[in-house]
């Protein structure tokens, strides 16, 4: 397993259109990735302008698949200019579940 947070800091004026794109991410990345086995996204009522993913993948090289999808360059792409900073950190051992 392959596990993966993401954190976005969303410019305010974009919140609603970058919600909608993301969870059409989710949702395609689930349909057409055998891979990709969990794609949460939160955010935080506090805070509407930061979103957290947690993703979880059968392994590395499938993260890797994800990211040179036509739908992650796309998303990528189209979100770019809605993204004040990402953080993005990566876990490959489980230690208990």
């Amino acid at each position: 397993m392959f596990a993966v947070c993401v954190s976005f800091d969303i410019h305010r004026q974009w919140c609603d259109a970058f919600l909608e794109r993301m969870r059409e991410q989710a949702r395609t990345s689930l349909d057409l990735e055998p891979g990709c086995l969990r794609f949460d996204v939160w955010s935080d009522r506090d805070s509407p302008t930061t979103v957290f993913l947690y993703e979880i993948y059968a392994d590395a090289a499938a993260f890797d698949t994800h990211l040179e999808s036509a739908h992650f360059k796309a998303f990528d792409a189209a979100v770019a200019g809605m993204v004040a900073a990402k953080s993005v950190v990566t876990y490959d051992r489980p230690i208990a579940s």
